[in-house]
């Protein structure tokens, strides 16, 4: 692959979970003289629209797991159009590599890509591997990895698999740079909590609960940063009222979530890709409640990555009760030097260079060619 006039084609989409690792990875290939072409769906439209690429094309996808058979048809259907647009599109970018990053929106392109003989990378998010990764795995070049060890990989997928984390944003690179906080006595607790969309709600439930339950004294050390969904934010505000909190502050979405949780001293939240590398990457100490029901169960896989080194708490959703966290912020708040070390342990696991590490490997495949 010669650098000078490569391109590389990036297919993400679905979430901003998978556009945001892409985008970190554009970021770097453009900086290497590499042009860069995204293959999204339109469900990203209004987050792609700042990608570092060249070009973005629309490929139509759907995911085809409904509980009726006709909307698996239909599904099925749409998978079979986006191919056949990925293809045409393929032709015409002649593209040296195609990287995907998980979820169905990648399939088309994909898929299309491996018929046509155009190398494919794929990066794993998660620490299992997805249903669509693995439907894409057999069939490609190289498998990067968000975490060291992934479950979940087809026996038949023979290509080498390389551990080069999730790439970051720049705004957590910048974040990381920030020391953990010193936990003085009588001084304030930093306390973030988020959910994302699947994950609000049952924050916004059982967090209030548990910290009316919290000492007056810890209490009025407290300073909170939550997330709420829309609906809830009057409802969660009245239950805060009266607590006695250091500080409050409560909304639907924070546009700078590096930065709050680079200032936090305990964070609460789900337990994606996204959120576990940049935890480890900042070096944080969590308590994290991986989201039920996932027939992967990746989430509860990438919690048990910081638990096992002491980074983080992992409480199933099933024993987050008010009672049990309030218990939990207790034992760390009055023994700080138990958050240090989590920080510490978190901060062990991070990579800050995954972005380069992918970059290298799709420069390599590529040249292979």
């Amino acid at each position: 692959m010669t650098v000078a006039t490569a391109t590389v084609l990036l297919c993400a989409g679905g979430t901003g979970g998978h556009l945001f690792p892409a985008e970190s990875l554009a970021h770097v290939l453009r900086a290497r003289g590499v042009r860069v072409v995204l293959a999204t769906d339109a469900r990203v439209d209004s987050i792609a629209t700042g990608f570092p690429a060249s070009e973005i094309v629309t490929i139509a996808s759907a995911t085809p797991s409904g509980r009726s058979p006709i909307q698996r048809g239909l599904a099925l259907l749409t998978l079979g159009r986006g191919f056949g647009v990925a293809a045409r599109q393929i032709k015409r970018i002649d593209p040296a590599a195609i990287v995907g990053f998980g979820g169905y929106p990648t399939v088309p392109p994909m898929l299309a890509g491996q018929i046509l003989r155009v190398p494919t990378i794929l990066h794993e998010q998660n620490a299992v591997m997805g249903r669509a990764n693995a439907f894409l795995a057999r069939g490609a070049r190289a498998i990067a990895t968000g975490f060291k060890e992934v479950r979940g990989v087809p026996v038949k997928a023979l290509a080498p698999r390389t551990h080069t984390g999730n790439p970051l944003r720049p705004a957590v690179i910048q974040a990381a740079s920030t020391p953990y906080p010193s936990v003085a006595a009588d001084a304030p607790l930093y306390l973030l909590v988020f959910g994302g969309s699947q994950g609000a709600r049952v924050m916004g439930e059982v967090v209030p609960k548990a910290i009316a339950s919290l000492p007056a004294d810890l209490r009025a050390r407290l300073h909170l940063v939550q997330q709420v969904r829309a609906e809830d934010l009057t409802a969660v505000q009245n239950l805060y009222l009266g607590l006695g909190l250091g500080g409050l502050e409560a909304a639907p979405f924070f546009k700078d979530l590096p930065a709050r949780m680079a200032a936090a001293h305990l964070v609460i939240g789900r337990s994606g890709a996204s959120t576990v590398s940049e935890l480890a990457a900042i070096g944080r100490p969590s308590i994290l409640v991986p989201l039920p029901g996932a027939l992967d169960q990746d989430q509860a896989a990438n919690a048990a990555t910081l638990a096992a080194i002491g980074a983080a708490l992992a409480i199933p959703q099933s024993a987050f009760t008010p009672d049990r966290l309030a218990a939990e912020l207790v034992d760390r708040f009055t023994a700080p030097e138990k958050l240090t070390a989590a920080a510490a342990a978190a901060k062990s696991a991070g990579i800050h260079d995954a972005a380069e590490r992918l970059a290298d490997l799709v420069v390599a495949t590529a040249a292979r060619t």
